[in-house]
């Protein structure tokens, strides 16, 4: 059967074939529903089918009839991505594992969780706390987002310049390879050197070299940790870089430094009603989470590199409440910003040291394309997220935001960083993931897709 020939209704009854019949949707509703993720911008088509697995052995059977039919597998968690990693394109098939939701293992002892790929991040960091245990990376999404597309990823979060981003924390998995085959992947000891690190292969492919059905994440204790916080206000956003530079330069490693500017914190106060401090240029939210007097000189150390870098006021409270209230204020800029209109995402990392120069180029760049553009950030390891806003159905300043996007990804790369931190390359980096690897380096993950997928199931066009 040739890739022309194949129908939705054709694709439907195949797969009902080989699964339960609730496991695959077909009406046009359904697809679409599937067709994409957050990332609207990006290009995407209706999908023929969408799968909602509850296995991995019906995961290696769709993957299995797909490659045989030359149809492509997209696979998908909570479609929370902001980089078309999880779009369709055409003659694919959409494979979710949102219904794969079991914590299988919490091993106190040896502190790791085994978890199949749909569990949410945050239903995870709660099982484990139950056994006083710590998953750290926290993704903005963290209560949306699940596990396996943060491995998928490579995601990170507002505590991944002290503790580390997910690659960190994967010591192995389960995973169904483009011929069907499952593997286990990985280690559950606290070292291992046997061979190729192909979990860390894994970890960030974007589904194009496996799907990731199950996890093993190693784990810290929970106990022992003690925030303070300090929020630094700046009467500019380069004054807010240079903090965050001398923080950097300083040897302090904070738990959290984040940045936002003055409209995310306006849109989320207009939102939520928080009571946030408002009318300076952009705020630090920083976290310490040493105990005792360890915590608390370093909590002060950088409230004076904040002053010195010329903070407008600096405040320091230690009271939970106070913390959750402002940070939380960073979780919801996002969806905040949203309410204003489309929102075309960047996702650059620089150099620490470059901070200050990359916040004033995103300032440049948006008054030369007469754009609007917020701005937050893990400040504390350089991974910035210019938000781009276009009003709905605006076509010249959706291409202008374009433009823009494009601006910031070159002025990334001018300053030796790279185009995506933590939210992938998907769709929407391909041009600025091409340029930052070079053509020789392109060929190698062209030689290793080869390998492991030699017919281009899955995930196709994605990454790189």
């Amino acid at each position: 059967m040739s890739d022309a020939a194949h129908t939705a209704a054709d694709v439907a009854v195949a797969l009902r074939s080989i699964l339960p019949a609730d496991r695959v949707l077909s009406a046009e509703s359904d697809r679409d529903a599937y067709a994409h993720d957050d990332a609207e911008w990006a290009e995407y088509h209706r999908p023929l089918a969408v799968v909602l697995a509850r296995t991995t052995a019906e995961v290696a059977a769709v993957v299995r009839y797909a490659g045989e039919a030359g149809l492509a597998v997209v696979p998908r968690g909570a479609g929370s991505g902001l980089s078309g990693g999880a779009n369709a394109l055409q003659n694919a098939i959409v494979l979710s594992l949102e219904r794969m939701t079991r914590v299988v293992e919490v091993n106190v002892a040896e502190r790791y969780v085994v978890a199949e790929a749909g569990v949410i991040n945050d239903d995870l960091r709660q099982a484990v706390a139950a056994h006083g245990l710590w998953y750290p990376p926290d993704p903005a999404s963290y209560r949306i987002s699940t596990i396996g597309g943060n491995a998928a990823t490579n995601a990170g979060g507002i505590c991944c310049v002290k503790y580390g981003v997910t690659r960190d924390y994967v010591l192995g998995m389960t995973v169904v390879l483009a011929d069907g085959e499952v593997v286990r992947l990985g280690r559950r000891t606290a070292k291992g050197a046997t061979g190729y690190d192909l979990t860390a292969l894994m970890v960030g492919s974007e589904g194009t070299l496996g799907i990731i059905t199950e996890v093993t994440l190693a784990l810290r204790q929970l106990g022992g940790r003690e925030e303070r916080a300090v929020v630094g206000s700046f009467a500019s956003l380069e004054a807010a870089g240079v903090a965050v530079a001398a923080i950097s330069a300083a040897g302090v490693v904070p738990s959290a430094l984040e940045l936002i500017d003055e409209m995310c914190v306006r849109a989320v106060d207009e939102w939520q009603h928080l009571g946030l401090p408002v009318g300076a240029a952009a705020l630090l939210l920083c976290t310490v989470d040493e105990a005792g007097l360890t915590g608390a000189e370093a909590a002060a150390s950088i409230a004076d590199l904040m002053r010195e870098a010329g903070a407008l006021a600096v405040d320091e409270a230690g009271e939970p409440a106070d913390i959750d209230r402002l940070f939380l204020a960073r979780r919801l800029a996002y969806p905040a910003l949203e309410r204003l209109g489309p929102v075309l995402t960047e996702d650059i990392c620089v150099p620490r040291a470059a901070v200050p120069e990359m916040l004033g180029r995103i300032r440049d760049t948006a008054a030369a394309h007469d754009v609007v553009i917020a701005t937050i950030a893990h400040a504390g390891d350089g991974n910035l997220h210019p938000l781009i806003i276009a009003p709905e159905g605006d076509a010249a300043a959706k291409e202008r935001a374009k433009r823009a996007f494009d601006r910031i990804v070159d002025d990334c790369r001018a300053l030796g960083g790279t185009v995506t931190g933590e939210h992938g390359v998907g769709l929407l980096k391909l041009p600025g993931a091409r340029a930052e690897l070079g053509e020789r380096v392109l060929a190698m993950h062209r030689d290793i897709k080869a390998a492991l997928d030699p017919r281009g199931t899955l995930n196709p066009g994605k990454a790189f």
